[in-house]
């Protein structure tokens, strides 16, 4: 058993809140289990919940709404997120629904999604969130019967009291679990006693997908608003002129706006804009140094080079273990700028409404993409909403933030609420690429043929920290 600490009670009452009818926690993901006799939409469930905390919701009739803040882009956290709550909770996967979770960054601590950290880092959360409620459920019944909560066990959403005979589910004690004080501390489930973690359950998702339910940023529509598809410069030009004759004359182009080095055809639907975004005569100029193939080669082997290089770790004395090497064995890997190439091109909604701005659409940094919409528009981030989609995949891509831009600035410039798509062409030759980079891997190894030094020497462009001093087989080679 673990203990949690008085931080799940700050956690909690920042973000408790009731509504009338049921309990609400503050997660909400969709079940897409085999169709009951009688199955209340989401909503007609949530119009009934009571909030416990910002991931997890009860409704008087037992149903239990966990959301998820997480962008969900294929890697399943949209489903698991939902299974540690319900794990701790005790809950009944059937009634269980999961929703996607707008931006809210009072709620949630670190709503994106991106380098395999979604889990490790709401793991502990996640568990908290339903372990807190279980306990305000079972406090509840306690004293609805007058019984000691101690005698009180609970299985898939039932909470019994075997000395009484007495049983009844989540919902029949949500208004009064409303009402309690969230604990001090909270125990944990040991994790030999999982019932859902580790199970094989349903992609909350998969009726969505598997019948074409509107579920991704390609599938959002608003009655009303136009489409866009931009077309973006070389790499290294900038726009010198545009004749949007040709273009403007395409049956079904409302407008085009050139906009930060860019073109955009808008109207009503994407196919004739396609057509009229071939038609656009743009005429480049150079803006700064034209890169090459030949260029990253020559810049990775000038910073390999460098005898500058900045030392993420040193284990041992490595100069004297390959000094006393019987064999040093060098390779070097190189990998360039690669398109992403999600499924799902790039997408996103836009509509700028004076000193407010509505987001919807793709992305695994919501936050960023508030963040880049205020700076544009010069308002507070405050006021702009962030609605996430699912991800047709992601890949790193959607870390960034430019088709969101794009959105916004059309917006904002046509008075007018805008979608921008891009073309399966567009996001191989549009940007935001996978960083370049070249490795220099370095053994020493002993007359055994066992590794007693190992050196790794990486740079990268646009890459950051090109390496992973961690990584396998930093801790295992005493000389590194």
């Amino acid at each position: 058993m673990k203990t949690i600490t008085k931080a799940s009670r700050r956690d909690f009452l920042k973000i408790a809140g009731t509504t009338a009818g049921g309990l609400f926690i503050g997660f909400n993901w969709f079940s897409c289990d085999s169709p009951k006799v009688e199955v209340l939409s989401t909503e007609q469930i949530l119009s009934q919940a009571k909030s416990f905390n910002s991931y997890l919701s009860i409704s008087p009739t037992g149903d239990v709404v966990i959301y998820s803040p997480n962008p969900e882009l294929g890697q399943n956290i949209k489903t698991s997120f939902p299974m540690v709550v319900a794990e701790e909770l005790e809950a009944d996967w059937e009634k269980v629904r999961v929703v996607q979770a707008n931006l809210d960054t009072e709620k949630y601590d670190r709503q994106l999604t991106g380098g395999s950290g979604a889990m490790p880092h709401s793991w502990e959360r996640l568990r908290k969130a339903g372990a807190t409620a279980k306990f305000v459920l079972v406090a509840a019944a306690a004293k609805t019967w007058n019984v000691p909560a101690e005698e009180i066990t609970v299985e898939k959403g039932i909470i019994s009291h075997k000395g009484s005979g007495k049983k009844g589910h989540f919902g029949e004690f949500v208004t009064e679990a409303a009402t309690m004080t969230a604990p001090e501390e909270v125990t944990l489930k040991d994790k030999k006693d999982f019932k859902i973690i580790g199970t094989p359950v349903k992609n909350v998702d998969a009726k969505e997908m598997y019948t074409g339910t509107p579920l991704y940023g390609l599938d959002f529509y608003r009655e009303g608003m136009l489409n866009a598809m931009v077309q973006r410069p070389p790499f290294g030009m900038k726009i010198k002129s545009v004749d949007d004759s040709a273009a403007r004359a395409v049956a079904g182009v409302k407008d085009v706006v050139v906009f930060e080095n860019s073109v955009a055809v808008v109207g009503e639907t994407t196919w004739p804009l396609l057509k009229a975004k071939k038609l656009l005569r743009i005429e480049y100029e150079a803006d700064g140094a034209v890169e090459s193939s030949t260029d990253h080669d020559r810049i990775f082997s000038e910073l390999l080079a460098s005898g500058k290089p900045e030392v993420k770790r040193k284990d041992g004395n490595v100069d004297q273990a390959f000094k006393s090497a019987s064999k040093v064995v060098t390779a070097e890997y190189q990998c360039p700028f690669i398109a992403h190439s999600p499924m799902e091109p790039e997408n996103f909604f836009a509509h700028v409404k004076g000193d407010r701005c509505e987001l919807i659409g793709p992305t695994q940094t919501p936050d960023r993409a508030r963040q880049s919409a205020a700076a544009i528009l010069g308002i507070p981030p405050e006021n702009i909403t962030v609605e996430i989609t699912r991800l047709g995949g992601g890949f790193g891509r959607r870390l960034r933030a430019d088709f969101v831009e794009e959105a916004v600035h059309i917006s904002k410039a046509l008075n007018a609420p805008v979608k921008v798509t891009w073309s399966r062409e567009d996001e191989l030759t549009g940007g935001a690429y996978r960083p370049a980079v070249r490795y220099r891997f370095e053994a020493a190894l002993n007359e055994s043929g066992e590794m007693i030094g190992y050196k790794l020497r990486g740079v990268g462009m646009n890459a950051g920290n090109s390496t992973r001093e961690n990584n396998f087989p930093s801790g295992a080679v005493d000389h590194v």
